[in-house]
């Protein structure tokens, strides 16, 4: 890699449009690796640094955790990609969201029930909403 290949941190940054900050974050996590640092000590990166970025924003944006990210990046960089581990990563991942949206529809119903409750209370000074939040127990959470 010559130098007027390699780009620093804020070149990188602004060529593939994310904060530097993420790309620290990227690198503390094992997802971007610089190429070595130039004459005044900075990272510098290399080309292949914008399509390994690219690579994890679209994994990303096909709902994949910087978790499964890093385990599919370890496939991608071996000289043969181990399809059916990383198709074991995508079905593990799709059965979180499935679960998410088996979750989200039951809020929506929930939320759908309240929102009708309301509407019928005729606006006598009672909210059924809050009389029904007033008798659920409080949620579990890890925490409790």
């Amino acid at each position: 890699m010559t130098m007027s290949e390699s780009m620093t941190i804020g070149e990188l940054a602004r060529k593939v449009g994310v904060p530097h900050s993420t790309l620290r974050y990227y690198e503390r996590r094992g997802l971007l690796r610089p190429a070595g640092r130039n004459a005044s000590n900075y990272r510098v990166y290399g080309p292949d640094a914008v399509s390994r970025l690219q690579f994890v924003r679209a994994a990303q944006s096909s709902g994949l955790s910087l978790e499964d990210i890093d385990t599919v990046l370890a496939f991608a960089d071996g000289e043969v990609a181990a399809c059916a581990e990383v198709q074991s990563v995508i079905e593990s991942r799709l059965e979180h969201v499935q679960r998410q949206v088996r979750e989200l529809r039951e809020v929506k119903r929930t939320l759908e029930r309240l929102r009708e409750s309301c509407g019928e209370s005729g606006g006598d000074g009672g909210c059924p909403a809050i009389e029904e939040f007033k008798g659920q127990p409080a949620p579990k959470t890890p925490n409790t």
